[in-house]
């Protein structure tokens, strides 16, 4: 339900605390005194069955005694109450329940699940159970047992944990950092991590957002929500359980190589989150994203009295990937016309140990007024000659002043070893983000300068698909059914190469075999050819052929064949007896000297669905662990950047005499392998291992397929309904009918779209520019419409009209869900030379359809009063029209659904 009903929950007019105590040391106790004493000027209502007042104030037996339900309930009574009480609250009407009691249990038939089918039932949204509370400060309302007061400021908490929480606000309490809410999740039966990302990333109040994530239960909603919110605010997350144990049911190199924690990191990825591994990290990212916007630009200029401090720090930057900034003539210049000569001229600015206020005050001036820096590291080593205070009181003023001149003046870091208090507050006064190392204080900065380059990434534009990529999905669907309906978990050889033929994966020729005389006389043809086979034994049971003596290469002629092929029997028999022995399979040897082995292919994870793999191949791809995993659907560009995310993306590019391999091949079987999950949902493992490559392309020596029969949702598909991020939906390409006899194709948008809207917006009068915008539009940058033709299908919807003859843009029709799925809002535009023709019309009854499908309630828009075309329209089509309460120059549209 998304973001249902959290207006009651962060914002309260009345609250009910249902098992409020006055004993000492009780929940009840705790969270009642939390909300009175930090300014809940709310109505609080007690409930407790066994009290009749508490300290003097009036105690009801249960939430129907009270005068009228409340907006929340936080819930604290014993676990055996729980879903009765939940089950009052629904029927109440009662907005929201904060269930901070554990011991509800777990699966089918637990308290918990009652508990969830209940509020489900009603529309109640629930937080927790087993949680710490939730905290909203901007409403002074406190519905938690936390032992510190959250101070209102700019983060958002959301916590899997409660005692991540509780560190937090410690340490937040010492630094004076602030919060726009917490959320203690627990065991996140209903609010969870999509609901939180949903509502704080369109929270005005919220700069940032925290996660401590231990399990995501919904991996396509996170995604959504994550990747929305990372477009326009900083996103920072732990992850916990780096070590934990890999995907359970692993049969192939592919499997073993995408491990759980591996996944969460390729969906953080993805999803533009930043990942840190510890609350040292986390704290790093709340002192900097408390006090400082995010800003463009990577280059970094470091000033301290401690050389061996400042290359510290620029060791650091190397580290994590920053820049240090190249100061400018004029600005060395300027320092050595206040500094000692003794100086660094360069960056770091060491202005030398013995360096007072006036010096530091010269140094940050001029560093401020630097061209080539876009960030700053101000570093201190106590000595006797100097006092803090004065040293920080110069940062602070050079800041200060340089803030009078102009509007966003380059950021400051500071870090003053063994501060004072006095230090530390100054800087906290003047929103300077202070550390207490220069790996902190670099991890800061870097923190921000991350998050600009993974918005920059979500809108990349990837490149165009081949137009000779035609893959024939009805025949791989026919070898995989036909596959399952012999209860078969594996493809056997030939199946796999038929189906990656019909995508256009090359792979070694391969012949199948019954029996030794058969391989003998499978290998005369490619031996005759002038090539040595490979002989490998065909078997379900046997996953890893080469570790039970099931693979013989470079066999140069028949007999030797069938030699190999009767030992390999004898071998495979001992060694795994258990095994049914299906054949051999024949394979022509290839011989591409300096080629690269790799490893491509598919995994199946519990949470995320299927994963891509890349890397390093071979027999030792375990012990090498060069992998690099994504989430499908990809693009080229996503598969450009999994192979970078390898070390032997380095080893590709080539080096002494062994030319660059081809990357655009590999990036284009990798698209292929996930095109192939898309499409047949029932393959859940591939492994191409070895995938050579090397300038000519790329070939697989050999490829398993892992096939298990999937059940159908309930809301068909066109593409695999296991993808963590929606696919793009092909089911929903139409043809168009409009006036004039052009052919027209209807279609959701892709991102490679992006190029299309020069000559679109070109052929656009201002006019109609000015009704579609609500304001006179002359220049679209790439920014603008990346963001047009780079949509969430699970949350938008854009279908573009396109000339089937040249494939021009000739209109845009697109939907925009709220974060519940109810609603949704239009917009069109149509290209001011093919108005008239019913184009418009059509992309306005195709949005409708595809609303109604998406289960909406309500389609909206606002059209500008002297648009009368579009209000006609309208009008027709069904829509309610009527005036807007705050200005006339629009007009408000609706259509119920």
């Amino acid at each position: 339900m998304s973001t249902y009903r959290f207006d009651r929950l962060f914002a309260p007019k009345s609250v009910a605390v249902v098992g409020a105590s006055a004993r000492e040391g009780s929940l009840g106790r705790a969270v009642l005194q939390n909300l009175r004493e930090r300014g809940f000027a709310g109505q609080i209502d007690l409930v407790n069955p066994r009290q009749t007042q508490i300290n003097g104030s009036p105690c009801a037996p249960n939430l129907g005694s009270l005068p009228q339900p409340p907006d929340v309930a936080v819930i604290v009574s014993p676990a055996a109450s729980v879903p009765a009480i939940i089950g009052e609250a629904g029927r109440l009407g009662v907005g929201a329940a904060i269930v901070i009691t554990a011991g509800l249990g777990y699966g089918p038939g637990s308290l918990n699940e009652q508990v969830a089918k209940s509020a489900r039932a009603t529309g109640l949204r629930i937080v927790g159970p087993n949680c710490l509370g939730f905290v909203s400060p901007g409403a002074s309302f406190d519905a938690s047992f936390t032992a510190r007061r959250a101070k209102r400021g700019k983060i958002a908490l959301v916590s899997q944990s409660g005692a991540v929480v509780a560190a937090l606000l410690e340490w937040a309490h010492a630094r004076d950092i602030g919060f726009s809410g917490i959320v203690s999740l627990g065991d996140q039966i209903d609010v969870d991590f999509g609901d939180c990302l949903n509502y704080f990333a369109e929270d005005a109040e919220t700069k940032a957002i925290f996660l401590y994530i231990e399990a995501i239960s919904d991996a396509r909603k996170f995604m959504s929500a994550g990747r929305a919110a990372a477009r326009v605010k900083p996103v920072i997350a732990i992850k916990s359980g780096r070590h934990g144990a890999g995907i359970k049911a692993a049969l192939s190199h592919t499997g073993a190589l995408a491990g759980s924690d591996a996944v969460y990191e390729a969906a953080l990825h993805r999803a533009g989150i930043l990942r840190v591994l510890g609350l040292e990290e986390l704290f790093s990212a709340a002192e900097t994203l408390a006090r400082v916007a995010p800003f463009e630009g990577d280059r970094l200029t470091v000033v301290t009295n401690g050389g061996g401090v400042g290359v510290l720090a620029v060791d650091r930057l190397a580290d994590m990937g920053g820049k240090l900034a190249k100061l400018s003539a004029a600005t060395i210049d300027t320092i050595s016309g206040s500094i000692p000569a003794g100086w660094s001229r360069g960056n770091p600015i060491d202005i030398i140990g013995d360096a007072d206020a006036a010096r530091y005050g010269a140094a940050m001036r001029a560093a401020l007024r630097d061209p080539e820096t876009e960030a700053i590291l101000a570093i201190n080593c106590p000595t006797a000659l100097t006092k803090q205070e004065e040293t920080a009181q110069a940062v602070i003023d050079a800041v200060a002043s340089r803030r009078t001149e102009v509007i966003w003046p380059p950021p400051v870091f500071a870090v003053w070893f063994g501060a004072t208090p006095e230090v530390a507050s100054r800087f906290e006064t003047s929103g300077i983000p202070h550390f207490e190392s220069e790996t902190e204080a670099v991890r800061g900065f870097m923190h921000l300068v991350n998050h600009v380059r993974a918005q920059a990434a979500l809108l990349q534009t990837p490149p165009s698909v081949p137009v000779d990529f035609t893959p024939d999905a009805g025949a791989a669907r026919r070898i995989v059914a036909a596959a399952l309906a012999k209860g078969a978990g594996w493809l056997d050889p030939i199946e796999v190469a038929a189906v990656l033929n019909s995508y256009d994966v090359p792979i070694a020729p391969v012949f199948a075999a019954a029996n030794p005389a058969d391989a003998s006389q499978a290998a005369r043809a490619p031996i005759a050819a002038g090539s040595k086979v490979a002989l490998k034994i065909m078997s379900q049971q046997i996953t890893h052929k080469s570790d039970v003596g099931g693979v013989a290469l470079n066999l140069d002629n028949a007999q030797a064949v069938a030699d190999a092929a009767q030992k390999m029997l004898d071998t495979v028999s001992r060694l795994k007896p258990e095994a049914r022995i299906d054949g051999f399979v024949v394979q022509p040897m290839i011989h591409r000297p300096g080629a690269h082995e790799l490893i491509a292919g598919l995994a199946s994870d519990p949470t995320f669905g299927p994963v891509i793999v890349f890397g390093h191949g071979g027999m030792a791809v375990e012990v090498i662990d060069d992998k690099a995993l994504a989430l499908p659907p990809l693009d080229l560009r996503l598969a450009h950047d999994l192979i970078v995310r390898t070390r032997i993306a380095a080893v590709l590019k080539g080096y002494r005499d062994v030319p660059r391999a081809d990357i655009d091949a590999i990036a284009l079987t990798l698209m292929k392998l996930a095109q192939l999950s898309a499409d047949i949902p029932e393959i859940i493992e591939i492994d191409l291992n070895p995938l050579l490559a090397d300038a000519n392309g790329v070939v697989a020596l050999d490829a398993r397929i892992r096939i298990e029969m999937q059940a159908r949702p309930a809301r068909r598909e066109s593409t695999n309904p296991r993808f963590a991020i929606k696919p793009y939906p092909r089911e929903w390409e139409r043809e168009l009918n409009t006036r004039g006899g052009a052919a027209v194709l209807a279609r959701p948008i892709r991102p490679e779209d992006e190029k299309l809207y020069a000559d679109f917006f070109a052929h656009v009068s201002p006019r109609d520019l000015r009704l579609r915008f609500f304001s006179a539009m002359k220049n679209f940058g790439h920014g603008f419409i990346a963001r047009l033709a780079q949509i969430d299908y699970s949350r938008s919807m854009a279908f573009v009209a396109l000339d089937r003859a040249n494939q021009t843009l000739l209109g845009v029709v697109r939907l925009h869900f709220d974060a519940n799925h109810e609603n949704g809002e239009f917009a069109i535009l149509v290209r001011s030379d093919r108005k008239g023709r019913g184009l418009g019309w059509s992309l306005m009854q195709l949005i409708i359809e595809y609303a109604r499908a998406e289960g909406a309630k309500t389609i909206c828009g606002q059209v500008m009063a002297e648009n009368t075309e579009m209000l006609a329209m309208c009008a027709e089509l069904g829509f309610a029209v009527a005036d807007q309460f705050d200005t006339t120059e629009l007009k408000s549209v609706s259509l119920q659904l």
